[in-house]
């Protein structure tokens, strides 16, 4: 895309459909006459009067604790310089939309048209009380020192100016890990600071709190280093002089181990790299050009570790990674303020992060095969949604250890939750399922290891311990791919065409041609589909040389369902197998059965259906609450479609009883508990949240998932198979690496479950 086109791109997006970037957006009721009687005169007196009482009040009647000010005097605006208050508004729009998305923090943005420190400083304390944080942002230097000096001194709310402090809490934590690559200590190495403004005194303020020394530290501005024996230092400057009887950037990078750069492109040369230190670290965050171009860095020094602002290259230090997680710990326990002991909480907690297993999520949003610590990831990306519940508790709970939090936390498990239901992440379900499945890990066969994304989805089975992957696949393919992603761990991998599977593959034809003779199996044919990996599997899983399976990932549904109805077949007792889909919603987890095989099923099928997503339901620790689906309300219709479904629970409610379970009904009325009750209550629904739908067909169950699925971005777990005698799990045609983990975890749970219900019956 060229220049012109990128620009134009930029204003259309601020000026269409919209102008702006944000809005206000009601949080109560005001559609009738008494909504707006409670929302303003004369309901609205009530909480005045509560929190003229007491100002503390002021938390629990108003938006005041969640609402943060993003204030900017326009002087300092990115690289763009002192373009006044309105040009940066923009930004500040801007700056508001991220603390939304990351953090689910609301922003006004403030735009003063003063450059005059003290009324600055004024403007700011006389619109406090409207918020729980203040947020500065593009105040040139010096100025922003004082002014948030002064704030902090001066207001009982958490105060930061982010180009300080974020740019410094997030390097810090790249630079933490990138001495641990280059195995450094940051006491002894050598720093070249490039830059002087207010990050780069931040940063070189916080590098020391972590252990850096002043002497080991060469700090330039635009006039060269800053030395000891020169005149009219401002004192923040005057801080970092150094006794070095050197002037130029040339000279002080010589044995450097770590470049800080906050200043100008293209300022660094390669013959500058070259004279580092061994392992160099270098930071180039000029933006968007930085002091040195990425490839020509890494071009010159194969042993560089690099960073810069941009996110186009790898480890990017990016504010985004720090503020909106900072103000949400300081705003969930009402801290005074953020003090050092917040922040360095925060750079601990990210450095941390960067070292753990990283979703396949975060993989797949940077086009990445695997990130893995190391040289190219010092720091996590901006949207690893492990950030909301990391990084706020951190900062939380730095803040009770300080002395300044007033509402300190008591449960952490509750607020972690909490922070994930922000930002709609509440995937306590999924969760709980792979912690289930850590407890006890199995043997789970991947009958399809040579597809990239099944053997990513068994990596990640691997390193979190949900299970112990069997590789099934043409093995050069799978050693080539696990090469490529980094998967060495000692795991099966099995080809059934090959040669030294002869065998087992024999031995498992006799079994399966024993056991389907007389249904027209002959032992050439038995031996002649154990080539086949979907049979092999199958068998493996019969035999007792695998728990569990997992398959369907590069085939059509009714192709691999057959093979695992002819091999394993349906438990004791059951007559038809079917699937539910567990759906992530934002009234939480919701069963929909049968999405996948029963196309039309008999009233006896709908029952048995019901019956058994209950106990899938109860696998995941839910009691099912079940509404059978159809286009009528309790007898509405004689047609036949309709009185199939009434005869389901007319059975259901007969033979069980227990079973919290009625119909038929529209989905509406399912789901809508006031309606529900008001109409019908009469119904075993009334008052309850149904978290299970039967269909009366596949057509509707099939598209209702897939409805939600694509419209409300809603995550699903399944199909999961239901009724059949072993744990044997199909996926949808090209499911994502996430799916199969979550179906991987499914499989290993239900292989706990059912050698449970063998030792108890044993």
């Amino acid at each position: 895309m060229s220049k012109q086109s990128k620009r134009l791109e930029a204003l259309v997006y601020h000026a269409k459909p919209t102008p702006g970037k944000i809005k206000v957006v009601p949080t109560k009721k005001y559609a009738s006459q008494r909504d707006l009687s409670l929302a303003y005169s004369p309901g609205v007196a009530e909480p005045c009067l509560e929190i003229a009482k007491d100002v503390e009040n002021v938390y629990k009647y108003t938006a005041k604790g969640n609402l943060v000010a993003v204030i900017s005097n326009g002087t300092a605006v990115l690289g763009l310089g002192n373009i006044g208050p309105e040009a940066s508004k923009p930004v500040m729009e801007g700056k508001g939309l991220l603390f939304k998305i990351f953090a689910d923090i609301d922003v006004f943005d403030i735009e003063v048209d003063t450059e005059d420190v003290e009324a600055f400083i004024a403007t700011v304390k006389n619109i406090a009380p409207t918020f729980g944080g203040i947020n500065l942002e593009d105040i040139k230097a010096p100025e922003a020192f004082e002014i948030e000096r002064r704030l902090k001194e001066e207001l009982d709310i958490p105060v930061m100016h982010d180009d300080q402090h974020g740019t410094a809490i997030i390097s810090a934590a790249a630079l933490l890990n990138a001495l641990e690559i280059a195995e450094k200590n940051i006491e002894e190495v050598n720093i070249v600071v490039s830059g002087a403004g207010a990050a780069a005194i931040s940063c070189t303020r916080l590098y020391q709190a972590f252990g850096a020394k002043r002497e080991n530290i060469v700090m330039l501005d635009s006039k060269g280093v800053i030395r000891d024996d020169r005149d009219n230092l401002t004192s923040q400057k005057a801080e970092f002089a150094t006794h070095r009887r050197i002037d130029t950037l040339d000279e002080a990078m010589k044995n450097a181990d770590v470049f800080i750069g906050l200043s100008q492109p293209d300022i660094v040369t390669p013959e500058m790299l070259k004279s580092m230190a061994a392992n160099p670290i270098v930071f180039a965050m000029a933006n968007p050009n930085p002091e040195i171009q990425y490839q020509l860095a890494v071009d010159t020094r194969d042993d560089i570790i690099m960073a810069t602002g941009r996110s186009d290259h790898p480890n990017q230090v990016n504010n985004v990674l720090g503020f909106p997680f900072i103000f949400r710990g300081a705003l969930d326990v009402r801290a005074t303020k953020i003090n050092e002991a917040m922040k360095m909480a925060a750079v601990k907690a990210l450095s941390d992060l960067a070292k753990e297993s990283v979703p396949e999520q975060v993989n797949i949003a940077y086009a990445e095969t695997k990130l893995i610590f190391g040289r190219d990831y010092i720091i996590p990306k901006p949207f690893d949604p492990r950030l909301i519940s990391e990084v706020p508790p951190a900062v939380a709970k730095a803040a009770m250890e300080s002395g300044v939090a007033k509402e300190p936390i008591e449960d952490w498990g509750r607020y972690k939750n909490s922070l994930l239901e922000r930002l709609g992440s509440d995937n306590k379900l999924v969760r709980m399922l792979l912690g289930r499945a850590k407890t006890n890990a199995k043997r789970v066969v991947f009958a399809e290891a040579d597809q990239l994304d099944v053997l990513k989805a068994a990596q990640i089975a691997y390193d979190e311990g949900i299970a112990q992957p069997i590789l099934l696949g043409r093995k050069e393919t799978i050693v080539e791919l696990m090469t490529e992603i980094e998967f060495d761990a000692d795991v099966p991998i099995i080809d059934p065409k090959s040669d030294e599977e002869t065998e087992r593959k024999n031995n498992y034809a006799r079994a399966y041609w024993k056991k389907r003779k007389r249904q027209g199996v002959t032992l050439y044919s038995a031996e002649k589909k154990m080539r086949e990996r979907n049979y092999f599997a199958a068998m493996m899983v019969n035999e007792g040389d695998a728990d569990a399976l997992v398959t369907g990932y590069s085939r059509n549904y009714p192709s691999v369902v057959r093979p695992m109805l002819e091999l394993i077949g349906m438990a004791d007792g059951v007559t038809r197998v079917a699937t539910t889909n567990v759906m992530m919603t934002q009234r939480g987890p919701m069963f929909l059965s049968d999405t996948s095989i029963n196309i039309d099923p008999s009233a006896k099928d709908m029952a048995k259906i019901a019956r058994m997503t209950s106990r899938v339901a109860k696998m995941f620790g839910i009691e099912s609450v079940t509404a059978m689906i159809s286009y009528s309300n309790f007898g509405s219709s004689e047609n036949p479609r309709a009185e199939k479904v009434r005869e389901a629970v007319a059975y259901l409610h007969k033979a069980y009883p227990e079973m919290i379970v009625d119909g038929e009904l529209q989905t509406d009325f399912a789901l809508n508990a006031k309606m529900l009750q008001d109409i019908f209550p009469f119904s075993k629904l009334a008052g309850r949240k149904v978290n299970s739908l039967i269909f009366p067909n596949l057509d509707a169950a099939n598209i209702t998932y897939k409805l939600l699925k694509e419209l409300n971005n809603s995550e699903s777990i399944g199909p999961i198979m239901m009724g059949m005698r072993k744990p044997v799990h199909i996926l949808q045609l090209g499911a994502s690496v996430d799916e199969i983990v979550n179906m991987t975890a499914i499989a290993v749970v239900d292989a706990q479950e059912r050698e449970k219900r063998q030792h108890k019956h044993a």
